[in-house]
């Protein structure tokens, strides 16, 4: 069976680093995802953990032009309606079923699938997804168990998510099937409270230079 959407854009390529970003107050999500720009982080995944989070990726998606905007903790058919409804132009599960599967599959924007097992990346497979999130990856095995599935399934590329830090993302970045990062290492709690977007930024940037080490 071939890729789904061999076509559209990879996310695994848009940056070594994709935020992931809860959002409690609104107003953060704006001058927060024009931060992470700005610093070279332009894939965004606004997890669907709090009331505003669809009008953040919604609000995101219209004032942000330089932001690849798409949601994270999509569980259900209706989150990924709603989530493409309110812009977002890729898609992000902790895990997968059938349903959750097909869904993904009908909304026409790239997806990755949660995968934490080698029999979980093997039915994938079967159904023509090659793209998938590794999560929790610190907790699910880390880089070892990364390195080991890129023996018998080469095919398989990953966003590994879950624990990683700036200090253990460039062991991830350096294995072969993967091809980003997901994180939040980025947007420490003290500056977000205090809305420092310039430390965001910097931070962003160096997440971002990650690619060149």
């Amino acid at each position: 069976m071939p890729p789904v959407n061999p076509s559209a854009p990879s996310v695994l390529d848009l940056a070594p680093v994709v935020p992931v970003v809860v959002i409690d107050d609104l107003g953060d999500a704006v001058p927060m995802a024009r931060a992470l720009v700005a610093g070279g982080l332009p894939a965004i995944e606004v997890t669907l953990r709090t009331p505003v989070a669809l009008d953040a990726l919604r609000a995101i998606a219209a004032e942000v032009p330089g932001a690849v905007v798409g949601a994270g903790t999509v569980i259900s058919a209706r989150n990924v309606a709603d989530s493409v409804d309110a812009g977002a132009r890729f898609l992000v599960s902790p895990g997968w079923t059938e349903s959750l599967l097909a869904a993904m599959k009908g909304a026409g924007v790239p997806f990755l699938p949660g995968v934490s097992t080698a029999s979980e990346v093997v039915a994938l497979l079967e159904h023509g997804v090659s793209e998938m999130k590794f999560f929790p990856a610190e907790a699910a095995g880390g880089t070892a168990y990364l390195k080991s599935l890129g023996g018998p399934l080469p095919q398989a590329r990953f966003c590994p998510t879950g624990g990683i830090s700036a200090g253990t993302a460039p062991t991830y970045l350096a294995l072969k099937n993967v091809g980003c990062v997901g994180g939040s290492w980025m947007l420490p709690a003290d500056a977000v409270a205090a809305r420092d977007w310039a430390r965001v930024e910097s931070l962003a940037r160096e997440a971002a230079a990650l690619a060149q080490v």
